[in-house]
């Protein structure tokens, strides 16, 4: 017993002589608590910076934002140079809003931060379809017409790899494609250059409309997963002539939990794009809208989205179920997406029948 004892004191007065060596090399306790109170500082600070770099940004005058551009470089207001310009400014918004570029990030905060990178994302995909769409159609009078050669070159910029850091780094990339724009934007309000060209046509319109009806069906479909749903399976083949019927599937689909935030922030970038876009194309394609009495339709679109961006009030994503006690904040952005889409559905049909 003696012996247990005196082994359990060797070993106190044992740990007791290692914590006085650690204290007596840490100047007493001094450095280990100044390095503490540096990590406190660095870890609050980070949360602040990136709360402030978390704040989206707001919605912006197109016509305005186009005037300006066109008094500073003096240059008239030719049809085109709405979308154009505006398609540049929100391209810009990506690299020049509060803390910049996130989704490449590698060091805090913007390593630690999720809901702005999949804002960036929403937004970045409506600019690829717009990009695409000014090198594919409204930029050529027909099919077999040449493509503008700086929108051939700025269409690939925009399409290149959202989280590259480095050799070369996304940020370079866009930024070139927006240099491309303005170099396709300079010759357009040219008149001495006519090798530039945008045609503000109705089945031009219709193009586009087509990919970002799909875009948003897709991302209604994605938002109300949120709760789970029992869909039929939509990929499966269907039997042709002469096949034996084959039973279409159903299956569960539910947003994995850790992604229904990156998903509702991907539509809100999205639908603040659009909303920009689409009042550009309002100017644009005027004549064309009026013609086929599809002005307003347009602008209910743009009400559908731009209430998509009324300002959320609580600290995070709420995800109750369709009628529990708390909110679905998935469902309510799924609401005004599918809306927003039913709504290009009415207006493609007016342009290509009205």
């Amino acid at each position: 017993m003696l012996d247990w004892k005196t082994r359990t004191a060797d070993v106190r007065d044992s740990v007791d002589d290692s914590v006085d060596n650690v204290r007596s090399y840490l100047g007493g306790g001094w450095l280990g608590r100044s390095l503490l109170v540096l990590l406190v500082i660095y870890l609050l600070s980070t949360l602040v910076v990136g709360w402030y770099w978390s704040q989206e940004p707001e919605l912006f005058s197109v016509q305005q934002r186009a005037q300006l551009a066109a008094e500073k470089t003096q240059r008239p207001l030719v049809n085109g140079y709405t979308t154009v310009e505006t398609l540049k400014q929100v391209a810009q918004t990506l690299l020049d809003k509060p803390g910049g570029y996130l989704s490449n990030d590698l060091a805090p905060p913007g390593l630690w931060l999720d809901n702005m990178p999949s804002w960036e994302y929403g937004v970045l995909v409506q600019v690829r379809d717009l990009s695409r769409a000014l090198r594919k159609d409204f930029a050529r009078s027909q099919s077999q017409s040449t493509e503008d050669p700086d929108l051939a070159k700025a269409e690939p910029r925009f399409n290149f790899d959202n989280k590259s850091w480095a050799l070369p780094a996304s940020e370079s990339e866009y930024r070139e494609g927006i240099k491309l724009l303005e170099r396709y934007q300079a010759r357009l309000a040219d008149p001495s250059q006519p090798n530039a060209q945008f045609f503000s046509r109705a089945d031009n319109l219709n193009n586009w409309l087509g990919d970002t009806a799909t875009r948003l069906g897709s991302l209604s479909q994605r938002l109300s997963a949120s709760v789970g749903q029992v869909r039929l399976n939509m990929d499966q083949k269907e039997a042709g002539a002469g096949e034996d019927v084959v039973l279409v599937g159903e299956g569960t689909y539910e947003t994995p939990w850790m992604q229904i935030d990156n998903v509702f922030y991907e539509a809100r970038g999205q639908a603040w794009a659009l909303s920009h876009l689409l009042r550009a194309i309002e100017v644009d394609f005027a004549d064309v809208l009026a013609k086929k009495n599809a002005t307003v339709s347009v602008r209910q679109i743009i009400r559908e989205l731009e209430a998509a961006q009324e300002t959320l009030w609580s600290p995070m994503i709420l995800n109750g179920s369709g009628y529990g006690l708390l909110a679905n904040h998935s469902l309510v952005m799924a609401n005004y997406i599918s809306r927003a889409n039913a709504a290009i559905i009415d207006l493609r049909t007016l342009l290509s029948q009205g």
